[in-house]
C-alpha cells in the first residue's frame, strides 16, 4: 500500500517488594517463552475480510482507498488514531463505518470547554434502592470511541482519556473497570481554528498510534458524492461484513510477523535520523519506534503476507511519526512541518535491498 506525496504520505513503493516485570511481546520477536505456537493462519484469506471491509466502509465514506486501509490497519494493530482536518471531511462517518463493519460498539463524545472527566469515563452515583454507591459508566465503555474536537476540552478532561487509552481500563474510587475489547480511540481537532482550544500535550499525541488527514476530496471524488447523496447507506445503516473472530485472527497474525534485522535496522536508522535531525528539536520516542513496527505489521498482514518490507515501513512512517516529533522554532518559521521532515528523511535513508523474509 502506497500513500501518494501530496497527501503527506510517502511516495515510494513505589514501596513494596519488587517483581521483575514480563517483557512485553513484540512483533517479530517469534513466540513468548513458555506459550505454545501460533495456530496456522489463512493469509489469503485475512486480507481478503479485510479487503471486504474496505469496501463496505468505501460505500458510504467517499474518500481515499488508502487512508480507510490506514485507519483500518491502526485499529488492527489495537493502537488509537488521531484525524486533523476540516470539518465536515467525513471524520464520523469513517469512524462509524468502521465500527459498523466490524460489528463493534460505537460511541461519540463532543469535547467542549466544560467537559468534565467522569463525564467521558463515567462516575460513582448513590443508589437509593440499595443505599449504597454504584459506579455508572460513561460513553467511553464502547469498541469504538470518537472523541470529537479533542483539543477543546480542557487538560483535565483530555486526561481522562489517558488511562483508558494505554491500560484500557478506567479507575473510580479505587476500583479498576476493564473497557470492552478491542478498544480504539479515534480522535479529532480542527488544527487551523486555535481560538478557545487546548493543544495537546506530547505525552498525549504519543498515545496516538497513527496520525492522518483526511483532507478535501479531488473533483472525482466529489462528483460521486453528489451522485450518490441519496442512494449511498448511511453509516448506520451498513451490515457487519465480520465480527471478533476476524480481530483476533489479524491481531494474532500482526504479532506474529516476521521482521528481518535489515528492515529491523531500518526502523532504528529511521528513529535515529529523527533525534539527530537538525529542524527537529524532539526526535521519535521508543514508543514510536514500537509503533512504526508494529502498523508496519499490520499492513504486511492486510495485503496477505506474514513478513515485513522496507515499503511497509515507508507506508506509515509519516502517519505513525508526524505527530511524535517536534520543529525547531526557528525551522517552523521557515516553513518546516513534522510531515516534510520525515518525507525528507526517508527520502534519502538508505533501503535494504532485499530484505524480504
Amino acid at each position: 500500500m502506497t500513500a501518494p506525496t501530496e497527501q503527506g504520505g510517502p511516495g515510494a513503493n513505589g514501596a513494596g517488594s519488587f517483581v521483575a516485570p514480563v517483557p512485553p511481546f513484540v512483533a517479530g520477536e517469534g513466540t513468548p517463552p513458555g506459550s505454545p505456537p501460533p495456530p496456522p493462519v489463512d493469509l489469503a484469506s485475512l486480507a481478503a475480510t479485510f479487503q471486504r471491509v474496505v469496501v463496505n466502509v468505501r460505500s458510504t465514506y467517499v474518500g481515499k482507498e488508502w487512508l480507510v486501509r490506514l485507519a483500518l490497519c491502526c485499529l488492527m494493530s489495537e493502537g488509537h488514531l488521531l484525524v486533523e482536518d476540516h470539518p465536515g471531511v467525513g471524520k464520523t462517518t469513517l469512524a462509524k463505518a468502521l465500527a459498523r463493519s466490524l460489528g463493534l460498539g460505537f460511541g461519540r463524545v463532543q469535547f467542549t470547554a466544560d467537559l468534565l472527566p467522569a463525564d467521558v469515563t463515567g462516575a460513582m452515583v448513590y443508589d437509593r434502592d440499595t443505599g449504597s454507591l454504584s459506579f455508572r459508566p460513561g460513553p467511553v465503555f464502547t469498541n469504538v470511541l470518537l472523541a470529537d474536537e479533542l483539543n477543546r476540552a480542557s487538560p483535565k478532561a483530555q486526561s481522562a482519556l489517558l488511562e483508558a487509552m494505554e491500560e484500557r481500563q478506567v479507575s473510580a474510587d479505587g476500583v479498576s473497570h476493564p473497557l470492552p475489547q478491542p478498544f480504539m480511540v479515534l480522535a479529532t481537532q480542527n488544527p487551523f481554528d486555535a481560538a478557545g482550544t487546548f493543544p495537546l500535550p506530547h505525552s498525549q499525541r504519543d498515545r496516538f498510534l497513527l496520525r492522518l488527514s483526511l483532507g478535501y476530496p479531488d473533483r472525482q471524488e466529489e462528483d460521486q458524492l453528489l451522485s450518490t447523496t441519496l442512494s449511498r447507506p448511511s453509516p448506520d445503516a451498513l451490515a457487519a461484513v465480520t465480527g471478533p473472530a476476524f480481530l483476533s485472527a489479524f491481531a494474532e497474525a500482526v504479532r506474529h510477523a516476521h521482521v528481518v534485522p535489515e528492515v529491523r535496522g531500518y526502523v532504528l536508522d529511521l528513529i535515529a535520523e529523527t533525534r539527530r535531525h537538525p529542524d527537529l528539536t524532539v526526535g521519535a520516542s521508543p514508543r514510536a519506534t514500537l509503533a512504526v513496527l508494529k502498523a508496519a505489521a499490520s499492513v504486511a498482514v492486510s495485503l496477505g503476507r506474514n513478513y515485513v518490507t522496507p515499503d511497509d515501513v515507508k507506508a506509515v512512517a509519516e502517519p505513525a511519526l508526524g505527530h511524535r516529533v517536534t520543529v525547531h522554532p526557528a525551522a517552523e518559521l521557515a516553513g518546516v512541518t513534522p510531515s516534510a521532515t520525515i518525507l525528507e528523511i526517508l527520502s534519502r535513508l538508505a533501503v535494504p535491498v532485499g530484505a524480504r523474509r
